[in-house]
């Protein structure tokens, strides 16, 4: 998400505060009436009102409990649920989940017992921001305003031919914020005022647009708002400016929703013309993850403009899903391809990588989003957690405690059957690293909302036995994924880890490895590493990393966090201050050296800085 990504991605909050988007208008109410409820008097703790997508600005503050206001879409009459709900689901029923074989044994993680820790590394954080501000001026002064960063090059390209559309630079609007820094910001929000337009021709990936573009300026909208800390960086007016080029924006975006019967969106949109189009890399067929990877940025849309066709938009591809989960035996768990025109899904991979791993990161934040009051997305939560559980997650052989890794499921077709048989593979993305952060977010949020009072808890033994349990798995896929960082010569993780399984003899002396591209021959040198040894500065490690900090205060996130930038700044960090992606993880420092591409994501400035700033 991200991570992503996803992620796939959301946006951070200040420390241990943050501030959550409400729900949507229930009528068409007049766009101030709207925003005149948004303003309502928060906490002097929060730091700002802050939604994206890569975010885990709903986890550990206590605005999480505060009452719903008035700008809720529309109910049933006698029903807490939301009429979109799908006939027969009942959604005030909660889903029971129990703890799972072979983790109920699994020892509780307990919080740091001694330390609220909430002060601030102020030399660590100030390491951080210089990182930024780096990597910004060597983009501003090589690449402006260009939607992409090529740093080896010194240069930038545009998704359309027409001129830029801002891509890079309103990403990091929000973590300029979040960092106090006055002239990068400014400078920004300049350039949004004064030149940005989305009468672009083109194609435009609606999943990525909305994350980066619309989640990034629905981000700067709320720190700039009248009760966020940060809206001192802001002049009057900000706030307006953002969110009047983000519904832009969401305008632009909504023929890719209206080109299907189930409102799952088509992949791309010219912005120009509204013309939409299919993916055809993969047989015009949808991925689970970017249907279901823009309800936070639009329901939040539709609360600060109070217009409920918004909800409706990001409602109705979840209807879809909603109804799969109930028809099998799926556990809650999922293909990764869907037909955008019936909702049926294909026979595909099940998986928490690309293409998947958003879908279940959102499940729980739009459950937290809204303060906890659709039901519907935390049983939907719970079943896909409990599936994940049980198909998915596994142990390593080596390490002793074994690492807990997510493998994926994948349908084959093999000699003497009929049908496909479904097989594991023990491969863990990179992506799949926002896991152990929604586990842990999900276990403390299970109790009744009057019972979690802030983000630090001292004791979890009053949860369900199940939420002590995913409480566990969340905390040991998180030392999973550090592992991989600090288990290769350049300490940073590879995109993707193969694990080994208990009849390879490699078992015996290691948990997992990368693929490499095999020599022709002894003497042939080796070809290019496979993408499977690339770091291309994704955020979901640091995100997970963050998360388990808020809510624990355990100082062991924190460190984990640091080891893994100053492995950034050994390797990735270039001469001009860019930070460029790494071909191969495991290449030998002191032979090949650390051979770097010529691409510095816009999620590097957004997400793994950000967070990473956050954490100290």
């Amino acid at each position: 998400m991200p991570a992503r990504k996803r992620a796939a991605a959301t946006k951070a909050a200040e420390s241990s505060t943050s501030a959550s988007p409400r729900r949507a208008a229930a009528s068409d109410a007049p766009a101030a009436a709207a925003r005149r409820r948004l303003n309502t008097p928060r906490p002097l703790r929060l730091l700002c009102a802050l939604l994206s997508l890569a975010c885990a600005t709903y986890l550990a503050a206590p605005w999480l409990l505060a009452r719903l206001d008035a700008s809720s879409p529309p109910r049933a009459a006698s029903s807490s649920t939301l009429r979109t709900s799908p006939p027969g689901f009942d959604a005030d029923t909660p889903y029971a989940p129990q703890p799972a074989l072979p983790f109920r044994q699994a020892p509780l993680a307990y919080p740091n017992r001694t330390s609220r820790l909430r002060s601030v590394d102020a030399l660590r954080r100030n390491a951080i921001k210089l990182a930024f501000t780096d990597s910004w001026a060597a983009y501003a002064a090589d690449a402006w305003p260009a939607d992409e960063y090529h740093p080896l090059s010194h240069g930038g390209t545009n998704l359309s031919d027409e001129g830029p559309v801002g891509y890079t630079i309103i990403d990091a609007l929000d973590t300029m914020l979040l960092m106090g820094l006055q002239d990068e910001y400014r400078k920004a929000r300049d350039w949004v005022r004064d030149h940005l337009t989305w009468e672009r021709g083109g194609r435009f990936n609606v999943f990525e647009t909305t994350i980066r573009s619309l989640g990034g300026l629905l981000s700067a909208s709320a720190l700039c708002s009248e009760h966020a800390v940060a809206s001192q960086l802001c002049d009057a007016g900000d706030a307006a400016l953002f969110l009047s080029r983000a519904e832009d924006l969401a305008l632009r975006l909504t023929p890719a929703f209206a080109a299907t019967k189930t409102g799952v969106p088509l992949r791309e949109v010219n912005f120009k013309t509204g013309e939409v189009y299919a993916d055809q890399d993969n047989q015009g067929k949808a991925s689970l993850a970017e249907a279901t990877t823009v309800q936070l940025e639009f329901k939040y849309l539709a609360h600060l403009t109070g217009t409920k066709a918004y909800w409706r938009l990001a409602e109705r591809p979840m209807e879809v899903v909603r109804k799969a989960t109930q028809s099998g035996p799926s556990d809650g768990l999922l293909p990764i391809f869907l037909s955008p025109d019936t909702g049926k899904f294909w026979m595909s991979d099940i998986r928490l990588g690309s293409r998947g791993d958003s879908y279940y990161e959102y499940l729980i934040k739009q459950h937290l989003q809204t303060n906890r009051t659709e039901g519907v997305y935390r049983n939907m939560y719970d079943r896909a957690m409990s599936g994940v559980k049980k198909h998915l997650v596994k142990q390593s052989t080596f390490s002793k405690p074994p690492l807990l890794y997510t493998a994926e499921i994948s349908p084959r077709l093999l000699q003497g059957h009929d049908r496909p048989v479904f097989t594991l593979i023990p491969k863990q993305d990179h992506l799949v690293c926002f896991l152990g952060g929604s586990f842990m977010l999900g276990a403390l949020s299970s109790s009744p909302a009057s019972a979690w009072r802030s983000s630090s808890r001292d004791d979890l033994d009053d949860l369900q036995p199940y939420a002590q349990e995913d409480w566990s798995v969340g905390h040991e896929l998180i030392r999973t994924c550090y592992d991989t960082y600090r288990g290769t010569k350049s300490k940073l993780a590879p995109e993707i880890a193969m694990f080994r399984l208990e009849d390879e003899a490699e078992a015996r002396f290691e948990d997992w490895y990368i693929k490499q591209a095999p020599r022709a021959a002894p003497h042939i040198p080796r070809p290019s590493p496979l993408i499977d040894a690339r770091n291309i500065l994704r955020p979901e490690t640091v995100e997970s990393l963050f998360i388990a900090f808020q809510l624990s205060g355990d100082p062991i996130y924190r460190q984990w966090g640091w080891d893994i930038f100053q492995a950034f700044v050994r390797h990735a960090r270039l001469p001009s201050g860019a930070f460029a992606s790494i071909k191969n993880v495991q290449a030998d420092l002191f032979d090949e050296g650390i051979e770097h591409e010529d691409r510095m994501e816009s999620f590097w400035l957004s997400e793994t800085l950000k967070y990473l700033y956050l954490l100290c």
